[in-house]
This record gives structure tokens, sequence and C-alpha cells, in this order.
């Protein structure tokens, strides 16, 4: 059992660098759209309204605050770790390094999750949107045609349903990947520009209708919401740290960043820098805005069987519906619109970069390894991503869906503050161009919000999530510890890159900007 904690040598990282054959086509600024690009979507467009209703009431604000302190310890590791191994694969390359095989494969899979469920809920969501571009222009989608069947069934609906625009848009997005990364990433920088004027519209109009009784009490009493025959607790100081580890995956972007480094010009020295910059721009934003939404609405009329059914899956748009603002609407629903699709546009492209890292090593079938020569991106790998996604989008509903995204995305957060406590100790001699301020103290915050937010989470996202896990480990020792190149002694062909110093690459790639 020892060989389980086989670590991947630093020499190996340095040829994967040099032989791959993903495009060095992103810039700083380019990969800090990506980090907001990815943040900006699934927290202000989505997250507000479940977060709202199921869990913290008018106190969303503190729970986005609380998300973000928790976002930046791991930020921070994430931003030390990027310095040193600008690969693609993120957390989960970094653990493959740093703490073993074994840890790296529960970080993969636990990212396979987190990815996953965060571009099905922004595809859910993006629905919900797009439902609500069509009714302005006199558009009716059925009910069956937009809902999943759980939510269908609970309305007092019966027979045949799925969330069809959810199933459309991934492969729409799917179809924009496999064109490339630059063509991609222009696309993502001017929905990115559309985006956050979008959002500084809101915060500016916003503040003209604020009622401020919907903020009273601004910390709801703790009682317990009963749907679809399940019960949880909500609202209390209880239900704000609860709904600071609901939308938690709404910080993933950054996280995305980190998985773009293999297709970076200068990955040591521009992913840490878009890493902290997409984080604290968007933290800025998510309170502001959660602050307006929930002045402009009261937190109950999100309920999903309630007045405004749909509010749920559009409540920025709805918000200024109900104030009487149809015109702002109009905007705000345009933009999410479009916005939400490079939401799911980054999201999918990560997994498919971790996919790629995992598969390179042996963990996962080679076919997720194969990169079109012509486009530079893995065709494969992003296809048979599409189909997952856009089938289990169309059948599940939103509020699951996030649940199990922010277990996943704080799984990862804590291991990475773990892993990179270990290198530090480990390899203190490693060329770093970003470290992180009083490791331990960060290393120590980071591991225990992150760990604390998980045992907030719901009973059910906890129990889904462990048995995500579980699934992981069988898969792990019945084919992934038998297919590990480390494990039969080599890299493949990275084993037989050259060995000239990894430096010597990176004066090359500043020499051509």
């Amino acid at each position: 059992m020892a060989n389980i904690w086989i670590k991947k040598p630093m020499e190996a990282y340095e040829a994967d660098i040099k032989k791959s054959q993903l495009k060095r086509v992103l810039g700083k600024w380019s990969l800090t759209a990506i980090g907001i690009g990815a943040i900006i979507g699934g927290g202000i467009f989505v997250l507000t309204g479940t977060g709202a209703y199921y869990n913290a009431g008018p106190a969303l604000a503190l729970s986005f605050v609380i998300a973000g302190i928790a976002c930046v310890f791991a930020a921070l590791c994430y931003a030390e770790f990027a310095s040193i191994l600008p690969v693609e694969g993120s957390a989960y390359a970094y653990a493959y390094g740093t703490v073993g095989e074994i840890f790296a494969w529960i970080i993969g899979w636990g990212l396979i999750l987190e990815y996953a469920m965060g571009s099905m809920t922004v595809a859910v969501s993006w629905s919900g949107y797009f439902g609500k571009l069509l009714k302005m222009f006199g558009l009716h989608l059925p009910a069956w045609l937009t809902t999943d069947p759980q939510t269908y069934i609970a309305a007092g609906n019966s027979g045949f349903s799925m969330n069809l625009p959810a199933f459309l848009i991934v492969w729409v997005v799917i179809g924009i990947l496999l064109r490339g990364t630059k063509g991609a990433a222009k696309a993502n920088n001017f929905i990115v520009i559309m985006k956050v004027s979008a959002i500084i519209f809101v915060i500016v109009a916003g503040v003209f209708f604020i009622n401020p009784e919907n903020w009273t009490p601004f910390i709801p009493a703790a009682t317990t919401i009963t749907e679809n025959g399940v019960s949880h607790p909500a609202y209390g100081y209880a239900g704000v740290v609860a709904g600071a580890s609901a939308i938690f995956f709404a910080y993933v972007g950054f996280d995305a960043v980190s998985t773009q480094a293999g297709e970076a010009i200068n990955p040591k020295k521009d992913v840490p820098f878009a890493i902290i910059a997409s984080l604290v721009i968007c933290t800025v934003l998510y309170i502001l805005v959660s602050l307006i939404l929930t002045g402009m609405m009261h937190y109950t009329d999100f309920n999903p069987l309630g007045k405004y059914p749909d509010a749920i899956k559009a409540p920025v748009a709805y918000a200024f519906d109900i104030a009487g603002q149809a015109w702002a609407g109009y905007i705000i629903t345009i933009a999410a619109t479009v916005g939400l699709i490079s939401v799911l546009m980054v999201m999918i492209m990560g997994q498919s970069r971790i996919f790629l890292g995992m598969s390179k090593d042996g963990l996962i079938p080679k076919t997720f390894a194969k990169v079109n020569p012509l486009t530079g991106v893995p065709s494969k790998n992003l296809i048979i991503l599409g189909g997952v996604i856009s089938v289990i989008a169309s059948f599940t509903p939103i509020n699951d869906l996030a649940h199990m995204t922010s277990f996943g995305t704080l799984f990862a957060f804590t291991m990475v503050c773990v892993a990179v406590w270990v290198l530090r100790v480990k390899e203190p001699g490693l060329q770093r161009n970003f470290k992180v301020p009083a490791l331990p103290l960060i290393a120590v915050l980071g591991i225990a919000i992150n760990i604390y937010l998980i045992i907030n989470l719901s009973k059910e996202a906890q129990m889904y999530s462990l048995g995500w896990l579980v699934i992981g480990f069988f898969i792990y020792f019945l084919y992934s510890k038998k297919n590990s190149k480390l494990q039969n002694g080599g890299f493949g062909e990275t084993f037989k890159a050259e060995q000239e110093p990894l430096q010597d690459v990176d004066i090359d790639i500043d020499n051509k900007q």
C-alpha cells in the first residue's frame, strides 16, 4: 500500500510543460478575465436567490464575506503553487507533486464533482434567464420543457419533463470551445466587459429602489424549510454560515484560472496575479449586489413554489420587475443570459483541462489526453463532458447541484492549503515567484474555515458527496492505480523530454512577448 503515496517528481512537471500540445495564448488580463468570467455569474446571477431563501435571508452579504475570507487563504496558496507548477490540472497537479498519488486522485475526483456540478448549475440558471428573455418578447416555453422532473411534479404536474434550454446551451458552449482556446478567450473577454457593466448598473440603479424594511430583521430567526418532502434548518447565525457553504462554488473562478496554466504565456507570473485580482474584484461586487438585491426584494419571495416561482432562477432581473422597473429587467436579463455563457464556458474548459492532466498521468482513460493538433484543445474530452453535463443538467433541481458543487470546491481548497504547507517544508529551495506570507497561519486558517464550511453543508449534499468519494476510491484501486504511469515506472512522453532547465523555457517565452 506504500506506493499509493508515490509523488510525481518536479522534473516530470518540467517535461510536461515542454512537451505540452496546448497552445500558450493567454496573457495576464485574459487570465484575469477568465477568473472574473467564471466568478461573476454563478454567484450574482444564480445563487443570490437560493442563498437568500434557503439559508441567510438579507444576511446573505455576510455569507459572501465569510466565503470570501475563506477563499483568500486558499487563493494565496493556489497562487504560490501556480508560481511553482504552471501546469494544467490545478489542485490535482499540486497535490501529486507534494503529498502523493492517492491524495492527488482524491482531489482530482473532488474537482470533477466541483466543475461538473458547477457547469450543470449554471446551465439550469441560464435556462431560467433565457425563459425570462423569451417572455419579454411574448414567447412562452411550456413548463414541461423548462423544468426538471422533481420540481415539475412538486408543482402538481404529471408526465414527462426536462430542462431543454439547459441541455442545448451546454452544446452551444462545447461548439465554441472546440474551435480553440484563443477564440474562446476573446469571446470570454467581450462577455466579461458586458457582465461587469451590467453589475455596476445593478448596484447604481438598485440603490434607488431599496426598501429598508426588506432588511428587517437582517438575520431572520432560525426556522425550518420543508420542500419536496425534505426539511432543513434555515436562517439565524447558523443559516449565515450555511449560506457561505452553499454559495462557495461561486468563487470557483480563481480556481479555474489555475486550470489554464498550461495555456498561459508567462504562467509563473501571470497566473498568481490573475488568481488574486479576480477574487478581490468579484468579492467586492458580490457583497454590494447581495445587499442591493435583498433590499429590493424580500428574501421569502424567492420561494420556487411561491408567488414568483422563477425568481430563484433569475433573481436579479425579477428584483427589478417586482420594483416596477421592467426596463431595467430587460438590460439585466440580456446581460445575464449572455454573461452566464462565459461562466459555463470557463467551467467546462477547466473541467476538460483537469481531465487532461489526470489522463496524461494514466489515472483516467487516455482518450481524455488527446489534443487536436489544429485547434490545440482536447476535443474528445470536451464532447464526452458535454454529453454528461447536458443530460444531468436537464433532469436535476438547481439547489441539489449547487450544494454538491460547494463540497467539491471546499474539499479541493482544503487540500491545497495542506499541500502548499507540505511543499514549503519538504522543498524549501524551490523557486517561488510568489510566496504566501505567514504560511503556517494562512494554511491553518484556510484548512479550518473550509472544513467548518463543509460541516455546515446540507446533510443531503454531505451524503451525496461522501458517496461520490467512496466511488472514487473504488475507481482508483480498480483502475487508476493499475494504469498510473508513475506506478509503472515512467511518465510516458514526458519521460523522454529534453532535460534543459525549465528557467530557460521561461526566458524564451518572455523574449517572444
